[in-house]
C-alpha cells in the first residue's frame, strides 16, 4: 500500500504540473492584453508599458512561468488585477457559500440516489423502477440551469415558499443558511441523483443474480441482511467511483447555480475573473481545483481496500 500511495503521490505530480503549463500558456497565449485593459481604452503607450513592466509582463515565458510556480508554492497566488487584493483573500471569502452548496449537495445526492437505486433493484420493473427510469431521463436531459429557473419561479416567485437567491452565511443562522440553499441544493442534485441512482441499480441488479445470494434467500437471510450486509457491500466499488466522480464534475454545475441563485462563491468569482481577464484569479482556482479533482481519485482508490478486501495495492 505505501509503494502504491508514492507511485500515485508522483503520478500527481506530475499531473500537476502538466496542469500548471497548460494553465499557465493558455492564458498567456490570449489575443487580449491585460496590462491594456487596466489602463483603459483611451490609456497612452506609456502608461500600458509601465503597467506591464509592474505585472512583470515583459519577461521571457519560462521567467514568468518560473516566477509564478515559486510564488504559489510558497501560498503567494499574486495579486488580483482589478481588485488590488490578493488571490488568497479573494477565494478565502467565497469559499464558506461553494464549500456548503456542494456539500449538502454530496449528501442529498447520495442518500437519495443510493437509496432509490436499492429500491428499483430489489423490485426491478415495479413502479419505483418506473419512476427512476423517468426521473433519470428526466435528470440527464434538463440542464441544471433549466431546473434552477423553474424552481425559483415555482417555490420562490408563484408560492413565496423560499427565498428567490442570495446567501446567508452560517454565523447568520444556521435556518436562514439553510433556507437559501434549498433551492440551488435541490437543482445541482437532481442530475447526480439520477446517475447515482442508475449506477446502484446497474450494480445491485449484477450482485443479486449471484449464485450466493440465492443461496442466502434460500438460507431464509431476512430482505434487509440481503441488501445492506451481502449486496450493497459487493456493489460498493462502483458506486464509489461514481460517487467520486460526481463530486468532481459537480465543479461546472457549481458554476451555473451559483450565477443562477446569484451566490457569492468560487463560481460566480471565476466567472467575473473571466470576464476582467484577471489572469491571477484564473490561474489560481484552476490549480486549486485540479488539484482538488486529483485528490478525490486518489481516495477513491484507497477507498477502494475498505469496501473490498479482496482489492490489495
Amino acid at each position: 500500500m505505501a509503494a502504491y500511495i508514492l507511485r500515485r503521490m508522483v503520478s500527481t505530480i506530475a499531473v500537476m504540473a502538466m496542469v500548471g503549463i497548460f494553465v499557465f500558456l493558455l492564458l498567456r497565449l490570449a489575443p487580449s492584453d491585460p496590462a491594456a485593459m487596466i489602463a483603459g481604452r483611451d490609456a497612452p503607450a506609456e502608461v500600458i508599458a509601465g503597467i506591464r513592466e509592474q505585472l512583470g509582463l515583459n519577461d521571457s515565458l519560462p521567467v514568468q512561468f518560473m516566477r509564478w510556480v515559486r510564488d504559489m508554492l510558497g501560498g503567494d497566488f499574486g495579486i488580483s488585477i482589478f481588485t488590488g487584493r490578493p488571490v488568497v483573500q479573494l477565494i478565502s471569502q467565497r469559499l464558506e457559500p461553494t464549500l456548503s452548496l456542494s456539500i449538502l449537495t454530496m449528501i442529498l445526492s447520495v442518500s437519495v440516489g443510493v437509496s432509490f437505486g436499492i429500491l428499483a433493484a430489489w423490485r426491478t420493473g415495479g413502479l419505483i423502477d418506473r419512476l427512476l427510469a423517468a426521473f433519470s431521463a428526466l435528470g440527464y436531459s434538463v440542464p441544471v440551469f433549466v431546473i434552477g429557473y423553474f424552481l425559483v419561479y415555482f417555490f420562490a416567485i408563484r408560492t413565496h415558499w423560499l427565498p428567490v437567491q442570495g446567501y446567508v452565511p452560517i454565523g447568520g443562522g444556521l435556518g436562514p443558511w439553510f433556507v437559501h440553499l434549498v433551492l440551488p441544493t435541490v437543482a445541482l442534485s437532481l442530475g447526480y441523483i439520477a446517475f447515482i441512482a442508475r449506477v446502484t441499480r446497474a450494480s445491485m441488479l449484477e450482485v443479486l443474480s449471484e449464485d450466493y445470494m440465492r443461496t442466502a434467500a434460500a438460507k431464509g437471510a431476512s430482505s434487509y441482511a440481503m441488501l445492506f450486509h451481502h449486496a450493497l457491500k459487493n456493489a460498493g466499488v462502483p458506486i464509489l467511483t461514481v460517487v467520486g466522480i460526481s463530486f468532481a464534475y459537480m465543479i461546472g454545475g457549481v458554476v451555473l447555480t451559483e450565477t443562477v441563485f446569484n451566490i457569492p462563491g468560487i463560481g460566480r468569482l471565476v466567472v467575473d475573473a473571466i470576464n476582467n481577464r484577471d489572469y491571477p484569479i484564473i490561474q489560481s482556482v484552476l490549480i486549486l481545483t485540479s488539484g482538488l479533482y486529483v485528490l478525490i481519485n486518489l481516495t477513491v482508490d484507497l477507498a477502494y481496500t475498505l469496501i473490498d478486501p479482496r482489492i490489495r495495492y
